[in-house]
């Protein structure tokens, strides 16, 4: 599917120094939910190409920890010294490697995406498996009361996967940002307050 990409959140990202436009979706996300804590260690997985990095790193200050993980190489180059990017395969991904950095994290995001095919039902599954690898970190990474956000396709697995979701943080909901393109079928999952 072609977009245009040069819309206007694609082009507000290039003004302000966003390496892509889907730092909005995190920002409204933030603003809603908030996610982020000056200080907070933040896990990002799927984080190419940086602009959730970006985002984060602002918001935690230097106090604060992110690390991004990605198969991808980022686009956002110079990266603050209070920021780490591996290069990893996270369905392959040794989560217990991340713990030379902190024992637990504050909040763990996923932008994780399978790459698409334009078959609804088999993108969505290769969304949910995703979604799930990402909530199975977060259950190991995350410090009680830290937060949840990932991305998913809205499909027949979208209701069982909420169902999981409660058993681990009190609140849960699924949010549509006004950012995200009119006919993506992507939502994301905010789990808020982990049990």
């Amino acid at each position: 599917m072609i977009y245009a990409a040069k819309d206007a959140f694609f082009k507000k990202a290039k003004k302000e120094g966003y390496v892509a436009r889907s730092v909005y979706k995190l920002q409204e996300m933030d603003k809603r939910y908030h996610l982020f804590k000056k200080g907070n260690k933040v896990l990002d997985l799927g984080a190419s190409p940086g602009s959730w990095l970006q985002y984060i790193a602002k918001v935690v200050e230097k106090k604060g920890l992110v690390l991004g993980i990605d198969i991808n190489p980022l686009k956002w180059v110079t990266l603050p010294s209070h920021v780490r990017f591996w290069q990893r395969d996270v369905l392959k991904w040794e989560q217990e490697e991340a713990r030379v950095l902190a024992p637990f994290f504050d909040v763990v995001v996923s932008d994780l995406a399978p790459l698409t095919t334009g078959n609804k039902d088999g993108d969505a599954y290769r969304s949910f498996k995703l979604a799930e690898r990402a909530l199975n970190i977060a259950h190991d990474l995350l410090k009680p009361g830290g937060h949840f956000v990932c991305k998913l396709f809205e499909g027949k697995e979208t209701k069982g996967f909420l169902i999981e979701c409660k058993k681990i943080f009190s609140f849960v909901k699924l949010f549509k940002p006004e950012s995200s393109r009119p006919k993506s079928r992507e939502v994301f999952l905010i789990g808020l307050k982990k049990k």
